[in-house]
């Protein structure tokens, strides 16, 4: 029987390419999506992967969720945590709740997404926890103190969860992409893009299939001796 990998954010960009690699590689995919019903339909229709609807900034939510998809799909035994956001803005011009925003989708989401599926995991003694971080989150970017401070936040607890499942069978690691080519990335002007690829030493944005293959592979056996780890995926642009 396949075993059932849940990708949040997984109907678009890192997220879709996440969703598509791992049916490729034989998992039951589930995506969640927070408000775009008419893309989510379309993604459904053109890969046959089920989609679910919520915030993952609601406990809640997330709880409701995940008892669902196990309803509809079985154990989730693969959790990937991509859902993300930005509300970009100097410090000194960053509201409270540009400030309560990311860091309750980008890290709140995170535990609130494992913490359902990790009694599951336990009890089994196989679990594969991939969460997805930024650059910004090991560097800092300029007017993102908020998602660089959420992103490295799921650092922390990704170093942190793994000493708890490593005697369960359950590994936690985290992927670090630098600048991808997504939809994003697109809507950024010719001139800012030019100074961004300059500052990349292999010359090129990132594609979401090569940050995909990087998280079938932690999700595999193959991986098993593998947790607490940082990969990073930036094409040298930050180097740790």
């Amino acid at each position: 029987m396949a075993r059932v990998a849940l990708v949040t954010g997984g109907t678009r960009g890192i997220g879709g390419a996440i969703s598509h690699a791992l049916k490729a590689a034989g998992y039951t995919v589930a995506a969640t999506y927070a408000g775009n019903d008419e893309k989510a339909k379309a993604f459904t229709e053109e890969s046959g992967i089920k989609t679910y609807k919520w915030d993952v900034g609601s406990y809640d939510a997330c709880k409701d969720g995940v008892a669902a998809i196990e309803a509809d799909l079985g154990p989730i035994e693969v959790l990937v945590n991509n859902a993300g956001i930005t509300r970009d803005a100097p410090f000194h011009k960053m509201t409270p709740d540009q400030w309560n925003e990311v860091i309750g989708t980008n890290l709140t989401g995170v535990f609130n997404m494992t913490h359902p599926v990790w009694p599951g995991m336990r009890e089994r003694k196989f679990g594969r926890i991939i969460t997805i971080s930024s650059i910004n989150g090991q560097k800092g970017q300029f007017a993102q103190a908020n998602y660089s401070a959420a992103k490295a936040g799921d650092i922390g607890f990704t170093k942190a969860l793994a000493q708890e499942g490593a005697r369960v069978g359950i590994t936690v690691n985290v992927i670090c992409p630098g600048y991808i080519n997504t939809d994003m990335m697109a809507t950024i002007p010719e001139k800012v893009m030019d100074q961004i690829v300059g500052n990349i030493p292999v010359g090129r944005l990132g594609e979401p299939e090569e940050i995909a293959r990087a998280v079938v592979f932690l999700a595999s056996d193959d991986a098993a001796f593998i947790t607490g780890a940082t990969l990073t995926a930036n094409g040298g642009q930050y180097m740790v």
